[in-house]
Formats: structure tokens, sequence, C-alpha cells
């Protein structure tokens, strides 16, 4: 991840690490649904 101090990855990270396969957990807004999906 590119901040350490943010528990988010950037698309380009969340890709590359699909392309590892890895598994990823994407999640939504607090303010809508949020929920994270596998």
């Amino acid at each position: 991840m590119t901040d350490d101090k943010s528990p988010f990855a950037t698309v380009e990270e969340a890709v590359e690490e699909i392309r590892q396969g890895r598994m990823i957990v994407l999640v939504d807004d607090e303010d809508r649904e949020n929920e994270g999906d596998l």
C-alpha cells in the first residue's frame, strides 16, 4: 500500500493483488451500504 496510515490500497495495487492470485475485500462508502465484497 502506498500510505502507511491508510488501510486502503489503490486500484492499481488491488489489481496487482488479484493478478498474484490474492484475495481482496472491496468495500463501498460507509454512507452507502457499508459492506464489503470478496
